[in-house]
């Protein structure tokens, strides 16, 4: 009877052990379907961390290619036609209106804008802010004893706008690099 008990109890462990497992497993998928990696190829040959690739397109616009914001930033990336008619100039390849709703190629024209911010901008963070607010305003941020003291990194973010995007930007990012490392 008690090396039966023991078979019992044994076997009951085993099976609590097995469904922790497959439950862990299970929240990791479901963790990693909320933080996906689309358009990877062009994500690849950007240049750019994909973990920080991956964080822009989902704080922008949750990956969705068809999203357009109040200021009529478009697609995953939500560039402004503006933006994407002078990132292709300063590139040297076809700019294309029609596409931008299509995600390969707003992600590599996002791609390539962050690029160039982050060529202006060596401090990741003030980058991003750019990306956010525009490298114009952010160059007047940068010019401000207020809000910058070395005149490269921005110790105050004076749009609270801007500053919560900074900060979502860079808890995505650590999410990411958790995730796929």
């Amino acid at each position: 009877m008690r090396i039966l008990s023991t078979v019992k109890k044994s076997s009951v462990a085993i099976i609590l052990i097995c469904c922790t497992f497959l439950l862990i497993c299970g929240a990791g998928l479901g963790v990693r379907a909320a933080y996906p990696r689309p358009y990877a190829q062009a994500v690849r040959e950007s240049g750019v961390p994909p973990a920080l690739v991956y964080a822009v397109m989902k704080a922008e616009s949750g990956f969705d290619e068809r999203a357009v914001s109040r200021a009529g930033a478009v697609g995953v990336m939500q560039i402004r036609p503006s933006t994407a008619q002078f990132i292709c100039q300063k590139r040297g390849i076809e700019y294309r209106a029609d596409a931008l709703f299509d995600g390969n190629y707003n992600a590599i024209l996002g791609c390539m804008y962050l690029a160039y911010l982050l060529e202006r901008f060596p401090n990741e963070r003030t980058a991003v802010c750019a990306y956010n607010a525009g490298e114009g305003t952010v160059r007047q941020w940068l010019a401000n004893e207020n809000y910058s003291a070395d005149g490269i990194t921005l110790d105050v973010i004076p749009f609270p706008e801007t500053r919560g995007y900074a900060k979502k930007v860079t808890d995505f990012r650590k999410i990411y690099e958790i995730l796929y490392g």
